[in-house]
């Protein structure tokens, strides 16, 4: 992200970076294109690695994604939006973005960019995204992406006197151990990073002994809830 996810600044620093193989976080499709095609072995951590060849693992978020949407439904939500870094909606919706639009379908929710909002990756885009949204056709609800952008989005609109659950139902997309300590709690998806740390491992085993690794990977995600959903609010 320091890098902005440009391929040239990405294999600049790759080229002046001495090392034997490469671990990639959350990459955008573009910087996973361009590790694939690179003869040092990389590894997708996170991000869309379909389609290419190279390794990677990643929690399988679309089932929990499901039982959050489907959950906001049934508390009588209809303005859910999604807050995504801007890569992830670049060209087009990644995987687990479009699946967030075609559960909104499933649930007779119209859609359109108003769910999937485009905003300046920097803290005072991320400002101007929210307070445009509760300008005037204010979402009831907000699925937001990292943990990071989670507190961020969760301290700016308690500056505007707007809190969860009474005024809008939030859960992020990620777990945090900062959530614990949270009153009320936060509605979240969660996984064990365990089995991430094991199969990056053996893949570093497989590398160092010569053997061919692009094997692609999920864990499991479930969708906890927290205090931080409730009923949609009543038209203001």
């Amino acid at each position: 992200q320091d890098l902005g996810m440009d391929v040239k600044r990405v294999a600049q620093f790759v080229k002046k970076t001495t090392a034997d193989v490469w671990v990639v976080c959350s990459g955008s499709r573009p910087v996973l294109e361009w590790f694939a095609a690179q003869p040092v072995p990389a590894f997708a951590l996170f991000g869309s690695p379909a389609g290419m060849r190279i390794a990677g693992m990643a929690p399988r978020k679309n089932p929990a994604l499901g039982v959050a949407v489907r959950r906001l439904a049934d508390l009588g939500h209809r303005r859910i939006v999604m807050l995504v870094r801007e890569e992830r909606l670049k060209p087009y919706p990644a995987r687990f973005e479009q699946a967030f639009l075609d559960e909104l379908t499933a649930s007779g929710i119209a859609i359109g960019p108003y769910n999937l909002p485009h905003w300046e990756d920097t803290r005072g885009g991320f400002h101007r995204c929210l307070d445009t949204l509760f300008t005037h056709t204010p979402p009831t609800a907000l699925i937001i992406s990292e943990p990071m952008l989670f507190h961020a989005a969760k301290d700016h609109l308690a500056r505007r006197g707007l809190v969860a659950p009474e005024n809008v139902s939030l859960i992020c997309d990620d777990p945090d151990l900062t959530f614990g300590w949270c009153e009320p709690a936060i509605s979240h998806m969660a996984w064990d990073h365990r089995p991430i740390v094991r199969r990056i491992l053996q893949w570093t085993k497989n590398v160092a002994s010569g053997r061919r690794d692009h094997r692609q990977s999920f864990t499991l995600t479930k969708f906890v809830e927290g205090g931080t959903i409730g009923p949609a609010p009543k038209a203001r």
